[in-house]
């Protein structure tokens, strides 16, 4: 066989198994796996949340060294410092927002593009931003390359959230503030609700749940946690 040619078996072999090996009923098999043992066993039970866990590819959001690890119950490293959240957290803040068919949510901090991805299975529209170029382009291609055109993402501050498609009916934010971004409270809807790890960088965060009603905030503490530094231009 000539260098750079492959076989019409080698093709078929390579779409079924992936350049890492695992066939895709694996990675299917896993994912079932993870949400049975990391997610129903700790007590989840949203019933939308379970269904998109099982369905949408983790292993393709993250780098191509990491696949094999893709579904464990651990964050792991999408490179620049950043992590992809333990599947369990993605379960979980996603729930907590009580995502449905018809909302509009702003994600800050796209990262590696699985919670978006996740939440734009079931929402109409999800807006993310990833203050990391690359980062951001990476997880843009990710979403062409799945078919996620609900997902618009674009990189720059996070901070000031994404005005011109405000209201949101939810938000989620994968990074960790001091403090709760004021033009995060004025974006989010009547009714709506932000999950947002809160704290010093590299010392203990909470997980605050907010909601806005009647034009009031209230915000209450879930657990600790924690997430990587939110980062500002």
């Amino acid at each position: 066989m000539k260098p750079g040619i492959f076989s019409p078996f080698c093709i078929g072999m390579l779409l079924l198994f992936g350049k890492n090996g695992l066939a895709q009923e694996d990675f299917q098999e896993r994912r079932e796996e993870m949400v049975e043992e990391q997610i129903l066993k700790r007590g989840l039970y949203h019933a939308s949340t379970l269904k998109v866990m099982k369905e949408v590819p983790r292993h393709r959001f993250v780098p191509e060294y990491q696949q094999k690890k893709a579904y464990q119950d651990r964050p792991l490293s999408i490179g620049h410092g950043q992590t992809i959240s333990q599947p369990y957290m993605v379960a979980y803040m996603t729930a907590v927002l009580k995502p449905k068919p018809g909302m509009k949510i702003l994600e800050i901090g796209t990262g590696s593009g699985y919670q978006a991805a996740v939440l734009a299975e079931i929402v109409d529209t999800v807006y993310t931003i990833e203050i990391v170029e690359e980062l951001g382009k990476k997880a843009a291609e990710t979403f062409k390359e799945l078919g996620y055109d609900n997902i618009i993402s674009k990189i720059g501050d996070g901070y000031q959230g994404w005005a011109e498609h405000a209201p949101f009916d939810g938000i989620v934010v994968t990074a960790a503030p001091e403090t709760i971004p004021p033009p995060l409270l004025e974006q989010l809807a009547e009714g709506g609700r932000m999950i947002i790890p809160v704290g010093p960088a590299h010392l203990a965060q909470e997980l605050k749940l907010v909601k806005k009603k009647k034009e009031k905030i209230k915000a209450s503490s879930l657990f600790p946690v924690r997430f990587v530094p939110f980062k500002r231009n």
